[in-house]
């Protein structure tokens, strides 16, 4: 069960950061095909350089990624039934988590949520601009993330707290 449960916790995390770069990329594929303007290019460059450095660096490298890779570490080595059925949500601090990271976790979480319904009400190309931006972050958080986990099970000491309250 607990090669099971990990497995499941990795790529649980994983597809649904990828869905949201899947459902993202249609955006912004239709901002890049309108024939952008020198002022948009540029705010284009320049969101995405503040998007990998702030959502790709900032929040997956040093945060979310070790801490994730280190959760599907110890699930692991911890199995529990209901961590195991909800893997991912485990994984990324929803529950058995410290405070700290459950409310990060419920934070982020809605905030992605308002904005995605902002979103709705942003026209092109400044919606593709924005998405843009995103995906790089997420795609970017998505390489630490696996980066990550390698160091996690090759490493006897890895170091990364999983942030469980135990």
């Amino acid at each position: 069960m607990n090669l099971i449960a990990a497995i499941w916790g990795a790529l649980g995390v994983t597809l649904l950061v990828g869905k949201s770069c899947q459902s993202l990329f249609k955006y912004a594929d239709e901002a890049l095909q309108s024939g952008l303007s020198t002022y948009q290019w540029i705010i284009l460059v320049l969101y995405a350089l503040f998007m990998l450095y702030f959502e790709g660096y900032k929040g997956f490298q040093k945060k979310f990624s070790p801490r994730t890779a280190a959760r599907v570490h110890y699930l692991y080595n911890n199995p529990r039934p209901l961590h195991a059925l909800l893997a991912p949500f485990f994984c990324m601090g929803y529950f058995h988590a410290k405070r700290k990271v459950k409310i990060a976790a419920i934070a982020i979480s809605t905030l992605i949520l308002c904005v995605i319904f902002l979103m709705d009400f942003c026209p092109q190309p400044w919606r593709g601009i924005i998405d843009v931006g995103v995906i790089l972050g997420l795609s970017y958080g998505l390489l630490s993330f696996g980066c990550f986990l390698i160091k996690v099970f090759t490493t006897k000491d890895h170091g990364i707290s999983p942030e469980v309250p135990e």
